[in-house]
């Protein structure tokens, strides 16, 4: 084994080291929130708040995103460099577009008078989405970064490696997205 692929494979398991800490303090939020989710000090409930074709929406654009990660690598991995950044442009719009929505619904809350003081549920719910909405933010500013990276070095076996841990953890944000939409707004919109 030569010492790029040692280097490689190190980093891949230290990346899937933070990925699993990720998930066990989204476990935490989510245990959080199924516990508080009744607690809303007599106030509204999601029912009362969630407005689910806007959330569908919403998660229907994160999702789009994961698909256009994935076509973006499948360019990588050909060495197309235009083609593989405009998929990534793709994904940073889309992410972009989930972010500014999750914006406008948080602003509405807050503005109707629905803040994460009012009761443990609506604490409890900004602070699992807005945990997520933060990673999201950081995985954009991460593809900023990498589209510039890509774009002065190429292809190189370090940005390709950059790439695929960036691919993870887009994907990871969405499968917790999958759980955040079904646990807290559908389940939560319909009770």
């Amino acid at each position: 084994m030569n010492h790029e692929q040692l280097k490689s494979d190190k980093t891949s398991f230290g990346f899937w080291v933070y990925l699993m800490t990720d998930l066990v303090m989204f476990a935490g939020l989510f245990a959080a929130y199924a516990v508080l989710h009744n607690n809303t000090f007599g106030g509204a409930a999601g029912k009362d708040l969630f407005n689910l074709p806007f959330v569908l929406f919403e998660t229907i654009i994160l999702l789009t995103s994961s698909f256009t990660v994935g076509l973006a690598m499948l360019e990588v991995e050909e060495g197309n460099k235009r083609t593989a950044m405009i998929w990534f442009l793709a994904t940073l719009v889309l992410g972009l577009s989930f972010l500014a929505i999750e914006f406008s619904e948080f602003s509405r809350l807050i503005t109707d008078g629905h803040t994460w003081q009012k009761s443990a549920f609506l604490s409890s719910f900004f602070t699992l989405v807005g945990t997520h909405g933060i990673h999201i933010t950081v995985g954009i500013i991460w593809l900023l970064i990498m589209l510039w990276q890509i774009k002065v070095r190429g292809l190189t076996t370090s940005n390709i490696r950059k790439l695929n841990s960036f691919s993870l953890f887009w994907h990871f944000l969405d499968i917790v997205w999958i759980f955040i939409f079904s646990f807290v707004y559908l389940i939560g919109g319909i009770k």
